[in-house]
């Protein structure tokens, strides 16, 4: 984000010193943060991990209670009852606290929630994030050779050179393809460094590795080959896969970062991911859709512009925890939903102007594709 925004921005001596303050907190977040010993782990690659104990006060009412019944039970308390007990220490359960490491865990991701991530994040190198990291070491490597003279003064007494970074890489990149890397699927995955095993979780993260470029063009060959199909829908590109989502219960209830739904961030990291390797055919086929989804519900429901997508229905009717936001009367967005704007702008970008016009007359996807 540091580097794309100045990159739009006069080359002059303020907006090289904003650059140099930007950096130093960008390094800063990735020493003390990424590779700090809560989150480095034994394989040299990083986890989320959220840190604290008790429940994660952002949610919904009852989004817990299907976990928190057993427990409330076993001390014959109401679960409100339970609730308060447990925030305050007076109850422990080991297990628990461990679950609420993993969904804090979980949140930091930003996928809250999923069932890639629930009650296993904390044990995860996962993709999403060791490419985030990646691409870190990449730009922060480019920053100081081309805008620094290759020497960067990050304190009093730290100077960083270019090569620094690059050799970060180059150790996450093989570290990455050691780990995450499913040789018999020909796909990225998340890694359990706790059981030692890929999880094999069909997931649109795993195209954060073309976004990032850490892919090689055999890899990126592979992953459109044998992931792509499971995640691409009617309107767009599904969170994760049909299979790896499971089956859903009144026990195990939709989450609104799995199937059917996707979500802007997902399908702008795509799209860039395909453009990075060639995939302009298939990158404006995705484009289509999703831009397609966004301006059907917006014309056949007053304007409406939400969070995120059923894309197996192209609807913004959605029933999971948190709704949709920007869907329901109390709470619509009139300005539009910040990501869904952005995603529509850049969308536009990938599409010929030919299939604008073919947009703009609201000419289904199947028919042109």
């Amino acid at each position: 984000m540091l580097l794309a925004v100045f990159e739009e921005l006069e080359r002059n001596k303020k907006n090289i010193r904003w650059l140099s303050e930007g950096l130093k907190a960008a390094i800063k977040e990735y020493n003390t943060v990424w590779m700090n010993e809560l989150r480095l782990t034994d394989t040299g690659l990083s986890r989320y991990y959220g840190e604290g104990f008790g429940i994660p006060p952002e949610t919904e009412p009852g989004h817990f209670n299907h976990i928190l019944e057993p427990y409330a039970k076993k001390y014959k308390l109401s679960i409100d009852e339970f609730i308060k007990k447990y925030n305050s220490r007076e109850i422990i359960e080991p297990k628990l606290d461990k679950y609420f490491i993993h969904d804090r865990s979980l949140r930091e991701s930003g996928h809250d929630t999923s069932y890639r991530l629930i009650n296993i994040s904390a044990s995860l190198n996962t993709v999403d994030l060791n490419s985030l990291l990646y691409k870190y070491e990449k730009d922060i490597e480019f920053i100081i050779k081309e805008y620094f003279d290759d020497s960067f003064t990050y304190s009093k007494n730290v100077t960083y050179k270019s090569s620094f970074w690059r050799k970060k890489s180059l150790i996450r990149k093989k570290l990455i393809n050691k780990y995450l890397w499913d040789n018999i699927k020909g796909v990225f995955s998340d890694y359990n460094f706790e059981k030692s095993r890929l999880t094999g979780f069909e997931s649109a993260t795993s195209f954060y590795t073309m976004w990032s470029k850490l892919a090689e063009k055999k890899q990126a060959q592979s992953l459109v080959n044998n992931l792509l199909p499971h995640l691409e829908a009617p309107g767009g590109i599904l969170s994760t896969s049909k299979k790896s989502c499971g089956k859903i219960s009144s026990t195990r209830p939709q989450r609104q970062w799995d199937y059917p739904f996707g979500w802007a961030p997902h399908q702008i990291i795509i799209w860039k991911a395909l453009a990075n390797y060639g995939y302009s055919n298939i990158c404006e086929r995705l484009a289509y859709k999703w831009l397609y989804t966004i301006t059907k519900n917006a014309v056949d429901y007053n304007g409406t512009i939400p969070e995120k997508f059923d894309v197996i229905e192209r609807t913004h009717k959605i029933f999971a925890e948190y709704g949709n936001v920007g869907t329901d009367f109390d709470y619509i967005t009139r300005e539009g939903f910040g990501w869904m704007n952005a995603s529509f702008q850049l969308g536009k970008k990938y599409i010929s102007d030919k299939n604008i016009s073919n947009l703009n007359k609201l000419i289904p996807p199947e028919w042109i594709f």
